[in-house]
């Protein structure tokens, strides 16, 4: 998932100015709020290593809330001079920086965000929105994460949908209902006289919304709260309104216009801030033509290539042990991958040879002296992310012989909290260099220091006791995850139409219905029309409100579902019309020359351990809904007699916890078959397990799996849609009849505040830095955190040994049936008909016997003809 960094400029150089000292250049321009903005961007895309970054301004002229509201920010300070002088300023050094900004006449930067990180949501990225006003909390939603400034621009928190619960215990969106009953003193917005934040707060959590609020005046308790909200019913109800941020601004919005940055312009850039005396600016982008970079790489002497000759000889001179880095082009496309360049490493030199040129030689005698290299045993080799030169090798059926370390598996194993694990980066950081720059000559003086870089995460893994997880999972996995993208997974592109053309009757025939039930066409994507329609027209119930009008998303829906049948149509076309443009559509632009889908499968991702799917994301194919599963018809196997085969742990993640938490309920149950979610109802609801009815078991599934997450009453209450008491109560008879699993929770917990980390059962070590916050809702999250990681972390662990097994034993048997997609607990193999019955016994016993537990591993093995069939 990319991820889109959006700075709420106006409010971040406020920060900045008042929390810094004057500073001034030679020439007496004023730099503070520059020097505290530019402090805090660096420091964000350090932390949160965005993709791509927008940054968001006021302007001078009044917005819609000013027409509509004379009083509007009256009172408020006027922007001092040494501020304001600041602003265009700091405009030119985003744009040569190649940040893209955005304002506009009429609209607040929080209307901007409020609109941009929307459509960058709906577009399946992950927003972090950057400010000091705390405003924009309305904005956190699972995908967009709210980080406030806080003392200046030094320290921050952090806020999605469920940071926000945990520490209000109301919605993002229940916010603005708070706001319309306090007001707000900053933006002169009145609200009700005489409520405060705690009673605004409390009244929003018992009644939901003002508007609901001002329906049960009666009930309220207190005569002059009672007073205050009859005699300022509109006030309350036009607070809210100005205080909502709109998120339908009218700007033309494109992917492309956020997904990637402009061009830095590096003069213009160093010039600027030269003038300004901005050292930190310099130091992020200086290149690597400075005078200390040259001094750097003085005694490196990287060499280019050319020809066979060349490539021959300096092959040749290779014994023992060889530093390897790449690079490949046309990474998406397996059909299209190929090898550009070959860089060895020793220390203090490097050679890069120029595949494609020497290629275009004698292609043929190129890839013989790569093959020669290749699979010569006796050369051991260290590469960085070597899975996709073993998958570029695969199509020229060359194997890799004697490799035995990729540095970059080893830098995710010593901390897998990183975003990325560039050689580079990893250079500067753990042989403290201070390299910059690009392009292949940076690569060759990388590739100089891979010996170096060896040695010290080699040291590391073995003084953290992590050697068995990396020799004998994570670097085996790397030719099993080559494998898995060289195969692909067939695709049927005939049953690919066919669900397009069902899918796009579907859309229309509910299109249909839904224009029906409503008595005229309309826009049924258009939140506007759809508003009118339920809520004008159809005169139903009004659930909530937003700036532009009605809302209309799935929360409100759903409190609907039984006042009109047009609703139930509503969520459906919506359902089928995102699956059919994400999956039917999607998957057709993926196909391969040879008819497969080759996923990337990534090892460094995900701080759980977990692997994770790309381009496209095989991981994430809908089950929830008929149609959505559907997609899975189009999965096939490889040849007319061939059968896929899907074998699925059951309920690894609870079997896990038994184990670690050693619990002897928990474990009998396991033992003697026992649905667990039922043994659980049974012992929650005080009833038999006769007695146990389908919401029971559902509720009871909801603690089993909330347990593994760390959950509060509060969010448990929140799922159930029960109250906090009763959530409480569950909980409670949870850890009474499984109590060591409480005293493993709690021990877990301290044991991260103590060290730091915690470890799955092969040892994997997650950081868990959020454990030790001031922060009480950060560090709520870690201690969440802290009792999942060992869990989920373990869970991914055995799964990967499973892989690596199964992939072994198909090899040593001289089997035909291949492995082909790993989905979190669930392996697929593409099977032989004649081999059937021995890959059965083989997946199966491989995977329950992958590691011993004091609970048996249960395999579900499922098959078909497709992987719907198969599941």
């Amino acid at each position: 998932m990319k991820r889109l960094l959006i700075l709420d400029s106006n409010s971040l150089m406020n920060r900045a100015f008042y929390a810094l000292p004057p500073l001034t250049n030679s020439e007496g321009i004023n730099t503070n709020a520059i020097y505290g903005f530019t402090n805090m961007l660096f420091k964000m895309k350090d932390e949160i290593n965005p993709d791509s970054i927008i940054a968001t301004f006021d302007r001078k002229a009044p917005t819609f809330r000013h027409k509509e509201y004379e009083d509007y920010k009256a009172g408020r300070k006027k922007m001092p001079p040494e501020l304001g002088e600041q602003f265009p300023i700091i405009k030119d050094l985003l744009k040569f920086m190649g940040i893209k900004t955005f304002e506009l006449d009429g609209f607040e930067a929080d209307d901007l965000i409020g609109t941009i990180s929307k459509f960058a949501e709906e577009n399946g990225m992950e927003v972090f929105v950057v400010t000091g006003d705390k405003d924009a909390l309305q904005l956190a939603s699972e995908n967009t994460k709210v980080v406030i400034t806080k003392k200046g621009v030094t320290e921050t928190a952090i806020y999605d949908y469920k940071a926000f619960m945990d520490e209000f215990e109301i919605t993002p969106t229940q916010f603005i209902d708070v706001k319309g009953l306090m007001g707000d003193k900053s933006d002169n917005i009145p609200g009700v006289p005489g409520v405060g934040e705690k009673t605004a707060f409390k009244l929003i959590k018992e009644y939901g919304s003002v508007e609901e609020v001002l329906k049960h005046i009666p009930e309220i308790s207190g005569k002059k709260l009672k007073e205050n909200l009859e005699n300022n019913m509109e006030q309350a109800v036009f607070s809210k309104r100005l205080a909502t941020i709109m998120r339908e601004v009218p700007i033309e919005l494109s992917i492309e216009d956020i997904e990637s940055d402009s061009d830095v312009n590096l003069e213009e850039l160093k010039k600027l801030a030269i003038n300004l005396q901005l050292k930190s600016v310099l130091a992020k982008y200086n290149s690597n033509n400075e005078e200390e970079e040259l001094a750097e790489i003085a005694n490196i002497k990287v060499s280019m290539i050319e020809t066979l000759n060349d490539m021959k000889e300096t092959l040749s001179k290779i014994k023992d042990r060889s530093y390897i880095l790449f690079t490949l082009s046309n990474q998406t496309k397996y059909s299209k991958l190929e090898l550009e360049h070959l860089i060895l490493g020793q220390e203090n030199e490097a050679n890069i040879i120029d595949f494609k040129l020497v290629s275009m030689e004698n292609k043929d005698e190129a890839l013989k002296l790569l093959k020669n290299f290749m699979e010569d045993k006796s050369i051991n080799k260290v590469i960085h992310d070597g899975k996709n030169l073993i998958t570029f090798l695969n199509k020229y059926d060359i194997e890799i012989e004697g490799f035995d370390f990729d540095t970059a598996i080893a830098a995710y194993l010593v901390d897998s909290s990183k975003n990325n694990y560039e050689i580079l980066d990893l250079i500067n950081q753990y042989l403290g260099k201070d390299i910059k720059g690009e392009g292949i000559n940076l690569k060759g003086i990388c590739c100089s220091y891979l010996k170096k870089l060896y040695d010290t995460l080699k040291e590391k893994l073995t003084k953290e006791n992590m050697d068995q997880l990396y020799y004998t999972v994570e670097h085996p996995l790397i030719y099993v995850l080559s494998s898995m993208e060289s195969i692909g997974f067939n695709i049927n592109r005939e049953k690919l139409e066919e669900l397009r053309v069902k899918f796009n009757e579907q859309i229309e025939k509910t299109a249909k219905e839904i224009y029906d039930l409503a008595e005229e066409e309309f826009n049924i994507s258009s939140p506007k029309q759809l508003g009118k329609i339920l809520f004008e027209k159809l005169d139903l119930p009004v659930i909530k409100k937003t700036k532009t009008g009605y809302s209309t998303n799935q929360e409100v829906l759903e409190k609907l579902l039984d006042k009109h049948p047009i609703i139930s149509k509503v969520m459906y076309y919506r359902q089928i019309t995102k699956i059919n443009s994400t999956y039917v559509e999607g998957l057709k632009n993926v196909i391969d020359e040879d008819g497969c889908i080759h996923s990337n499968f990534n090892q460094t991702v995900t701080t759980t351990g977990r692997l994770s799917s790309t381009e496209p994301n095989l991981q994430n194919i809908p089950i929830k809904y008929e149609m959505g599963k559907e997609i899975r018809k189009v999965f096939i196997p490889r040849e007319e007699d061939d059968v896929l085969i899907s074998c699925d742990y059951s309920q690894i993640e609870l079997r896990v916890l038994a184990h670690v938490a050693d619990d002897k309920n928990m474990i009998e149950a396991f033992k003697h078959h026992s649905d667990i979610h039922t043994k659980t109802a049974s012992e929650v609801f005080k009833v038999s397990v006769d007695e146990v009815t389908s919401i029971m078991r559902s509720n009871a599934k909801a603690v089993n799996f909330g347990i593994v997450y760390g959950i509060s009453d509060f969010s448990l209450a929140q799922d159930l849609k029960i109250t906090k008491k009763e959530a409480s109560e569950y909980m409670a008879i949870y850890f009474e009849r499984y109590p060591k699993i409480k005293e493993y929770l709690n021990y877990v917990s301290e044991y991260a505040k103590e060290k730091g980390y915690v470890l799955t059962i092969l040892n994997r070590r997650r950081f868990i830095p959020e454990i030790k916050s001031s922060n009480k809702i950060v560090k709520a999250l870690g201690e969440r955190l802290a009792m999942n990681a060992p869990i989920q972390g373990s869970a991914a662990d055995i799964i990967k040994l499973a892989m690596v097994n199964v992939y072994n034993k198909l090899k040593e048997n001289n089997l035909k049936s291949e492995l082909i997609l790993q989905v979190h607990d669930e392996l697929i193999l593409n099977v032989k008909k004649d081999e059937f019955d021995m890959v059965e016994k083989l997946v199966t016993e491989e995977m329950e016997n992958a590691i011993k537990l004091n609970v048996a591993l249960d395999v579900d093995l499922k098959y078909g003809a497709t992987w719907y069939d198969a599941k």
